[in-house]
């Protein structure tokens, strides 16, 4: 009492740390114990959640990948088939995108069968190889009634509260889906699906006919919930209501009320949640201890997988298995998660029996077996995305430290990022989707503007090692986020023309060229140095390329000017160096391809060009291996070089060592130690813009 007399759990922490040799004799006490101290932590939660309000979308502070632990792992990447490097993801919601098409085209487009061919034609033309059409799926039509009897008449039901895994058939079905697979694939580009395997919708099939797969109770988990609302079920089979507080917002229950119309048995089963947030009341949690419920789940998995070459786990990670011990069956004296869920403690034991493996590590390996050349990729958080990829064996892993890091202009936590991952596995790099935003983030558009610090990003985006991914708008500097449960866009926003112009010239010759970038085998991440030695984080120079062409990129993503040296790499592990890891460097000439047994002489000279804009640079080789590279870059500036060697027969350009630079409109012409002359301005460039986007008047 003296101790902490404010605070009730504090007192039981005490009593448990300092009279731990009393309470060791009686298990029934310290079962107690346990017991008070997580029902005091599940208050706590609903309390912290009540005062701050609703959060949606990943974490709410950046965190960045954390590779501590991994080392006594086995490394398990899975292997990538030919096509998945080259892998650019575009992300639709699918009845905006309906709707959007059919007012630009003027006629009636509601079925995927209706998506003209000029809309794929469009964006086999700006680099995308992969279409994620987000709410495919048949929903529940309860998700739906909920959001009507809350007040949005114009709502569907939400994308992830899902009926059955069947193509919805007000999208045209399963016919409609294959009719556009097929002329999508005729064009270069692979569909992608979503699954949402931690819940399926609060009506869905599965809780009809299997009540058993969901996690649920036979009695309601506190007294004061009360469950007296519609029924929301068009089976009559059974009775299904959310719990009364849900209607006026003024609670947010973790269950739901299912009653058995012909038996009159009822039992109460948890909504999704991963304890973040608030419970989605339009969903049901499956019980991943059983093994009858991962099995039917995976069978799930092997059947859209055999439809879709492109699979997405959302919130993959709340079924590692440490998540859903957190979760939903907690050790004792460690919940708190979950409201009542602390009742469920179980013993490390009997978890481990129940659930002895990962289960994405089974899905990863019946997948390869049952469904081979499936791409598989994970939306995860929680320090978890070096475990997906490198044990779990999942192709790609969603890496949101790459938006949220840009978007802060955080360049040397970034920076801190790559040289963490290429220290402790470079292939990790390899393996990240990274994005600008997603459908759970605001628009691109609204986080880094429609001016240079977005090409910026985008260049970025478009030349790291990795999966590009882009978002439903972002090429037309669409502003408004896309609600889940949307029929169609609520604003009427017309496309920003600047912006899509410069997108094609600035960015999508990069997406066509993804080959050259995504690999992380000859990628070396450089330090940009100023002359007094210090490392400029704001500068991002790099070098990768694909069988004897190298690419030197450089991005300074700040709103300044800045002159740096770039010479010796950071330092990366060395591949096959894991457990006992070697570490490695080089100097630019080496990464550029000017060493080794077949470089090129002192003398020979080197042509580093920018295709888009002709803007150019000649060194000698001797120069480079001795000097590195000077370069002063304008605010947010980006250049992708090409490497190559000057042909002896060109005695024009061989007289001009003096470099040349060329720079596109919008801006000043760069110095590059010397002086730089201009070219024609590409089409359709806009007035420059300052960093978050508005024209200079």
């Amino acid at each position: 009492m003296l101790q902490a007399p404010g605070s009730l759990a504090a007192q039981l922490r005490w009593v448990r740390e300092n009279w731990a040799a009393l309470i060791k004799g009686d298990r029934a006490l310290g079962r107690r114990i346990d017991l008070a101290l997580d029902v005091l932590a599940e208050e706590a939660r609903a309390m912290e959640l009540r005062a701050a309000g609703a959060h949606f979308g990943g974490p709410l502070t950046v965190e960045t990948p954390d590779y501590r632990g991994l080392d006594s792992d086995a490394v398990a990447f899975s292997a990538d088939t030919d096509w998945m490097p080259r892998v650019v993801l575009m992300a639709k919601s699918t009845y905006v995108w309906l709707e959007q098409l059919a007012a630009r085209f003027e006629r009636p487009i509601t079925t995927l069968a209706d998506v003209p061919d000029e809309e794929l034609d469009r964006l086999a033309d700006v680099g995308v190889t992969g279409l994620w059409l987000i709410g495919l799926w048949q929903r529940s039509s309860a998700s739906a009634e909920i959001k009507r009897r809350r007040g949005d008449q114009d709502a569907v039901a939400s994308a992830y509260a899902i009926d059955e895994y069947r193509i919805a058939e007000e999208l045209g079905g399963e016919a409609a889906f294959e009719q556009l697979k097929g002329r999508a694939w005729d064009r270069g580009i692979r569909l992608a699906a979503d699954m949402v395997p931690n819940h399926m919708g609060i009506d869905s099939r599965w809780v009809v006919e299997h009540p058993e797969r969901f996690v649920s109770v036979d009695d309601s988990p506190f007294p004061a919930y009360t469950f007296g609302g519609a029924n929301l079920s068009s089976d009559s089979r059974v009775e299904l209501q959310i719990e009364d507080h849900y209607w006026d917002g003024t609670d947010a229950a973790v269950v739901f009320r299912r009653r058995d119309t012909a038996s009159g048995e009822q039992r109460f089963i948890y909504h999704g949640n991963d304890g973040t947030s608030y419970p989605w009341n339009d969903t049901a949690q499956l019980d991943y201890l059983r093994a009858d419920v991962r099995e039917a789940v995976i069978q799930t998995i092997l059947d859209v997988a055999r439809r879709a070459p492109i699979l997405r786990f959302d919130a993959a990670m709340v079924l590692a298995r440490k998540h859903i011990r957190r979760l939903w069956y907690p050790e004792p004296g460690a919940g708190g998660a979950i409201p009542s869920r602390a009742e469920h403690a179980l013993s490390n034991a009997e978890f481990n029996r129940r659930m002895p493996k990962e289960f994405w590590r089974e899905v990863v390996d019946r997948v390869a077996a049952d469904a081979p050349g499936t791409l598989l990729l994970a939306e995860a958080f929680w320090l978890l995305e070096g475990y997906f990829v490198r044990t779990l064996g999942m192709h790609r892993v969603y890496n949101s430290a790459f938006m949220h890091m840009l978007r802060d202009e955080d360049n040397a936590g970034y920076r801190r990022v790559m040289r963490d991952t290429l220290e402790f596995d470079p292939g990790i790099l390899g393996r990240f989707v990274n994005f600008l935003t997603n459908p759970d983030e605001r628009p691109a558009a609204e986080q880094f503007g429609t001016g240079d610090k977005a090409f910026s990003a985008a260049t970025l985006l478009a030349t790291l090692p990795g999966l590009p991914m882009l978002g439903h708008g972002q090429i037309e500097g669409f502003r408004e986020r896309y609600g889940m449960e949307f029929r169609k866009a609520r604003w009427a926003e017309p496309v920003d023309e600047g912006h899509a112009g410069h997108f094609a010239w600035a960015i999508v010759p990069l997406l066509r060229r993804r080959a050259e970038f995504s690999g992380t085998d000859l990628f070396h991440l450089y330090d940009a140095t100023d002359d007094d030695g210090n490392v400029v984080q704001d500068v991002y120079a790099y070098s990768n390329g694909l069988g004897r062409d190298r690419n030197l990129v450089l991005v300074h993503h700040r709103h300044a000017e800045t002159t740096v040296r770039i010479d010796h790499s950071v330092a990366a592990a060395l591949p096959g160096s894991h457990g006992g890891r070697t570490l490695t460097s080089v100097r630019l000439a080496d990464g550029l391809g000017l060493a080794g047994p077949d470089a090129p002489t002192d003398d020979a000279l080197v042509h580093l060009r920018d295709t888009r804009s002709d803007w150019e640079l000649v060194r000698t080789a001797g120069e480079l291996r001795r000097e590195g590279l000077r370069v002063t870059l304008g605010a947010y500036e980006a250049r992708v070089l090409s490497v190559g060697l000057v042909p002896p027969d060109a005695p024009a350009v061989r007289q001009a060592v003096e470099p040349t630079a060329v720079t596109p409109a919008r801006r000043r012409p760069t110095p590059l130690r010397r002086s730089a002359k201009r070219q024609t301005p590409p089409p359709r460039r806009r007035p420059t813009r300052r960093p978050g986007g508005r024209a200079a008047r």
